[in-house]
């Protein structure tokens, strides 16, 4: 089965005031990924990071709430760590060999993390180029971003375009 992991993809990191170099071209490719997803009854889980009292994703804030609200059935994780499998449910929410197709923010963090973790649980990793970002800092994020995907496909992952995701139900 296929599983779209939308890892943060919260107000805070797609919205004004301060959204992501590139927002908008993400944000587009995740809700084709998102749509695509549904339309094939794919499994969608959506990851929020709860952040702390002065975060702008400190839970119960704008920045907090996710920007595709989840569909009956489709589990929210609520993580405090990067690696989304720690201290969560994630883990029981995928079968063994589960495929999973990952987009998000932020991507040198949390995008980089699940998917170094999901890969050590056995899990085949595609993460879509495109379809996740970070921030400016010290490099421009495209650079940033494109790092991770050479380290995770070093790890064993996919790097795909959006169009080349196919969802199996």
């Amino acid at each position: 089965m296929t599983t779209l992991l939308l890892i943060d993809v919260q107000r805070n990191m797609l919205l004004p005031p301060t959204p992501a170099p590139g927002a908008t071209e993400v944000g587009a490719a995740i809700e084709d990924l998102l749509e695509r997803a549904r339309a094939a009854g794919a499994r969608v889980v959506h990851v929020r990071n709860n952040g702390g009292e002065l975060d702008p994703d400190r839970p119960g804030t704008d920045g907090w709430e996710l920007v595709h609200p989840p569909l009956t059935g489709e589990p929210v994780v609520d993580k405090l760590v990067p690696d989304a499998f720690t201290g969560t449910k994630l883990g029981d929410l995928l079968a063994a060999g589960d495929q999973l197709v990952v987009a998000g923010f932020q991507s040198e963090w949390c995008v980089r993390e699940t998917g170094l973790e999901a890969l050590r649980r056995g899990h085949e990793v595609q993460l879509v180029s495109g379809a996740h970002g970070t921030y400016d800092d010290g490099r421009p994020a495209t650079e940033i971003s494109a790092g991770v995907e050479q380290e995770l496909a070093g790890a064993g992952a996919k790097i795909v375009q959006p169009g080349e995701v196919i969802f199996r139900d």
